[in-house]
């Protein structure tokens, strides 16, 4: 999120006493200069060693940690794309290796060539006595166990369970090579991604490159550590290979898999088993708004509630995108995306909380719940999948005007600013009563400039601006736009920073932001609700899903490794899928759904990878239909890569 570069707090207290005429502050700020310095394109040189250090750092925290076993020498060179036999493994680990340093590592990936997808098939073909693409089962078992570096009767049975490439007694070794070298591409992919996102990562120094530097020689390269050199020869260093060396690792690389196939029919013309309570105009309502916020990383935030239930009571609770004024025929994009709402009770601290439901059933773009709820303190977690709330890639060239100044210079905001101001005023009055309050006007500002207004500013505020109740109205609000922008001179730069950080682009549509509602209804008590965060949709979030998939979902366990457990939960909407890790190890596993019908799921790829942490389950993905006026089809293979 880009942070407005004067928090509108400190603005407020620079507005001037009310006149008549309605002037503002023009005291101008000069726009400070992006700290970001131009840098050139990247060298090979330098390429090389951001896949050395992404591949280093999905193993270690640091690259000032040192490779202490053969497993994480591994572990590494696979993160990097490469296909080490045991052979090459002992070739850089001997009886006298203690430990390998980042500088080693990178030696090791210069002699050390990625393994092409030509290499891969010929060593497959030689076992390919019909010329068809295919293994028999039992020639790949006589290969694999009975000459030269043997693999065992479990690694032999898992290779022949992977689901993607076997079939009537064949290995299709074609399908297999794909699947390997797309795997090698998302993992390496994926650790790129991180590494950029993570900038603490990005300001390490990594062996002897600094990233960044002004000043490079791709000529530089580090120095060998003197143990590698000790331990071996240009003979030892030979990248001819052995092919079924090559072989053996590679068919290693997937140690099992299991997969989902669920058909889904065509939804979008009915409903699910969502319907009111008998008598619900009796019950007492509160109306609560919020919004899911989409990041720059893709990563969405969104409001928290917490509910105060005074008695035991029947309860009816839903949730559905803000319907706002639209320009007419035309579709609100928002509309679209999935909501719901997952209710935890507050058992002695807010730590400590106690999944009870979500609202899992559908009207249309309703979703909601109905139970019973006892006395107490409840979190209400709003939650959309991604599937549909996701970054445009689209640039859009049209740049709205938001100001204009008439014959005599004075400076107004434009229709179609004020209309969308209007819109985001709708969606931070949470309350819906038509004023802001202080706290509804500090989700704005923590959102728009990353501080809040204190009670002085607050003031000023009130001072200066159409006030009722001691709330800001819709006049009062689009009054301290208009000041924002004779405090730049008609600059409407700061005005495009809050525009973006609430989910609009260029052209002022609402793509990358869905407001919501949220009704409940109490058939005993009037309940009470606040918002009191505006946080990441993970935390408490993710084990919320975790724990209600886990419920209620279907389980499958990886062949050979019952410790790794695979749980899909589906409902009319979407799919949800986890991954639970009961084991002492991390695991990465492989993801195919490019067999998927009429499918998108929140990560936007068909293939990718996750790494599981040990004793502990995380979200995999989320699956929507595309067009859900026509069936789907999820079919997925989760598979476990050594």
């Amino acid at each position: 999120m880009v942070i407005r570069e004067r928090p509108r707090s400190v603005q407020l207290r620079m507005a001037i006493s009310p006149r008549s005429d309605a002037t503002f502050s023009s005291q101008k700020s000069t726009p400070s200069e992006s700290p970001r310095t131009k840098k050139f394109p990247l060298t090979e040189e330098e390429i090389f060693y951001m896949n050395c250090r992404a591949a280093y750092l999905t193993v270690f925290k640091s690259s000032l940690e040192n490779i202490i076993s053969k497993d994480q020498l591994y572990l590494a060179l696979q993160h990097a794309g490469r296909n080490p036999s045991q052979k090459t493994i002992n070739k850089y680990w001997t009886p006298q290796t203690a430990k390998l340093n980042f500088d080693d590592f990178c030696i090791i990936l210069r002699k050390e060539k990625p393994t092409s997808k030509a290499e891969l098939l010929k060593s497959f073909k030689q076992l390919d006595v019909n010329d068809d693409g295919c293994i028999l089962h039992t020639d790949l078992y006589k290969f694999l166990t009975k000459r030269g570096e043997k693999m065992t009767r479990e690694e032999v049975n898992a290779i022949i369970n992977l689901a993607d490439v076997n079939a009537d007694g064949k290995f299709d070794y074609i399908k297999f090579c794909k699947l390997y070298m797309t795997t090698n591409e998302q993992c390496l992919k994926t650790t790129l991604e991180k590494l950029e996102v993570d900038s603490k990562l990005m300001r390490h120094q990594f062996g002897n490159h600094i990233e960044g530097s002004p000043e490079r020689d791709p000529s530089q390269v580090p120095k060998p550590s003197p143990k590698i050199i000790r331990k071996t020869d240009p003979e030892t260093f030979s990248n001819k290979g052995d092919t079924r060396s090559s072989l053996l690792s590679a068919t290693r690389k997937f140690k099992t898999s299991v997969s989902f196939t669920i058909t889904m029919g065509a939804n979008g013309n009915r409903n699910s088993k969502l319907t009111e309570p008998n008598l619900i105009k009796d019950w007492q309502h509160v109306q609560s708004k919020g919004c899911f916020f989409l990041e720059e990383d893709g990563e969405i935030i969104s409001h928290q509630y917490r509910m105060q239930i005074a008695q035991r009571s029947m309860v009816y609770l839903t949730i559905k995108p803000l319907n706002l004024n639209q320009v007419e025929g035309k579709p609100s994009p928002w509309l679209s995306v999935d909501t719901a709402l997952y209710i935890l009770k507050e058992n002695e601290s807010q730590a400590n909380l106690q999944l009870v439901c979500f609202t899992e059933l559908r009207n249309r773009e309703v979703f909601g719940w109905t139970g019973e709820l006892g006395p107490g303190i409840y979190w209400l977690i709003p939650s959309t999948t991604g599937c549909r709330l996701r970054k445009k890639i689209k640039p859009v060239t049209d740049e709205a005007q938001l100001v204009y100044r008439d014959e005599t210079g004075e400076l107004f905001l434009t229709k179609e600013f004020k209309s969308t101001l209007s819109d985001i005023f709708e969606v931070i009055d949470l309350d819906g009563n038509g004023l802001l309050s202080l706290e509804e006007y500090n989700f704005f500002e923590l959102r728009t400039s990353g501080e809040k207004c204190d009670e002085d500013a607050w003031a000023v505020c009130r001072e200066n601006f159409d006030t009722k109740r001691n709330e800001l109205t819709r006049q009062g609000f689009m009054d301290l736009n208009l000041m924002e922008a004779n405090d730049r001179e008609g600059d409407p730069c700061d005005l495009w920073v809050t525009l973006h950080s609430m989910g609009y682009n260029k052209a002022l549509e609402l793509t990358e932001a869905c407001p919501f509602v949220i009704d409940t209804y109490a058939e005993k008590c009037k309940p009470k609700i606040k918002a009191v965060h505006m946080e990441a949709c993970s935390g408490q979030l993710e084990k919320a899903i975790c724990k209600s998939v886990l419920s209620n979902g279907d389980a499958k366990v990886m062949d050979g490794y019952e410790n790794i457990i695979v749980h899909t939960y589906s409902c009319d909407t979407w799919i949800t899928s986890v991954i639970e890790n009961k084991s002492d190890e991390k695991v990465i596993i492989h993801i195919n759904n490019e067999l998927s019908k009429n499918c998108v799921n929140n990560r936007g790829l068909n293939i990718f990878a996750v790494e599981v942490g040990p004793k502990s389950t995380m979200v995999c993905q989320h699956v929507m239909p595309l067009n859900e006026r026509q069936e789907w089809i999820y079919y997925c293979i989760y598979s476990l890569i050594s």
